[in-house]
């Protein structure tokens, strides 16, 4: 589901540019539970039910190209990022195509997503792998960006005089991460995260492009959930996160939310419910929240929990993480590795 940005400015910009104000980005919302409604609350109601299994959910394709070439995934760190934190994301990535974690796996959550096809019947990437990376620890743009500001960063990286991040309009992600003193449009109001696709009038390029915030000290109640909740929920107390950083491991489920849904609708125009392409309702939305079974509403769901007293639903390389699931649109509800027979 998108949010229409404000319209200001918006007629100074080309046809791409007013579709792109009146549409929005594709966006993560949170936090769970909330008392406001997610987006398939706002699509269909109340039809959904057990772990967001409905037969009013009618996920359909709409003949646009998905991401079947190996998916690189280029990080651009926004601000300063500590060693630690990089390394968290970094194996999460990794952990998409690493098959032989332990299960249950980051690998078989992804395998969900593998599921989805283009017009030719070619399936989803199965190779995942992060790409060259480019670190803009100066705040170029500044510490508060817009939608539009998030393209520029990408210019600049794509751009540099000095190591430039490749070209890849086929099959890469360009994954904007701003640190924790960065404010992005509409951030903390249920939005934590968004993908689209840049404008060659900014970027040059028609590029595919996610950006993922770190909520530690603007919303972790909002975007952090369930590792931190929500200020007006008295008495609810948050879970401990598997790596140690409320922030980031918050990120690992937006980060997962945004790449699944890339990889599947890259231009806003393949996988996705509903009636209104500008609004659509995608892999992700659909199971917002869903983190085991028995999840819905304000449920996460069964997770599992470690001797540390941590709370995640899967494995990496070496790191758990909790990551919600995502629509199987083969058996039509939302499906993970750590379902419960």
């Amino acid at each position: 589901m998108a949010k229409a940005p404000p319209l200001r400015a918006a007629l100074a910009l080309t046809p791409l540019f007013f579709f792109f104000f009146f549409t929005g980005a594709v966006v993560g919302w949170r936090p769970w539970p909330s008392q406001k409604p997610n987006t398939t609350d706002l699509q269909f109601g109340g039809s959904k039910k057990y772990e967001g299994s409905s037969e009013f959910v009618h996920l359909k394709y709409h003949m646009g190209p998905v991401l079947t070439a190996n998916i690189t995934v280029y990080p651009i760190w926004y601000g300063i990022w500590k060693n630690s934190q990089k390394r968290i994301i970094r194996e999460f990535i990794s952990s998409f195509s690493a098959v032989k974690s332990k299960p249950p796996s980051v690998n078989g959550w992804w395998k969900t997503v593998q599921l989805y096809t283009d017009q030719t019947g070619a399936n989803i990437s199965r190779y995942v792998h992060i790409g060259a990376e480019k670190n803009d620890r100066f705040h170029s743009h500044g510490k508060s960006l817009t939608r539009l500001s998030v393209q520029s960063v990408i210019k600049s990286a794509v751009t540099a005089t000095t190591r430039p991040l490749p070209i890849n309009p086929k099959s890469g992600v360009y994954l904007v991460l701003t640190s924790d003193d960065v404010y992005v449009q509409n951030f903390c109001n249920n939005v934590c995260g968004f993908h689209y696709f840049t404008f060659p009038a900014i970027v040059g390029y028609t590029l595919p492009y996610a950006w993922v915030g770190n909520s530690a000290k603007l919303c972790p109640g909002v975007c952090a959930y369930p590792f931190a909740v929500p200020d007006y929920i008295p008495g609810l107390k948050p879970v401990k996160s598997p790596n140690d950083d409320v922030g980031v491991d918050g990120m690992i489920s937006v980060i997962g939310h945004e790449i699944a849904e890339l990889s599947t609708n890259p231009l806003v125009n393949a996988w996705f419910a509903g009636q209104d392409p500008v609004f659509p309702v995608e892999i992700a939305d659909l199971c917002e929240g869903i983190y085991g079974t028995g999840g819905g509403g304000s449920y996460t769901g069964q997770m599992l929990n470690g001797k540390d007293g941590a709370t995640y639903n899967m494995n990496g390389i070496r790191r758990r993480f909790l990551v919600q699931w995502v629509w199987n649109h083969v058996v039509n509800y939302c499906t993970g590795p750590n379902a419960l027979d």
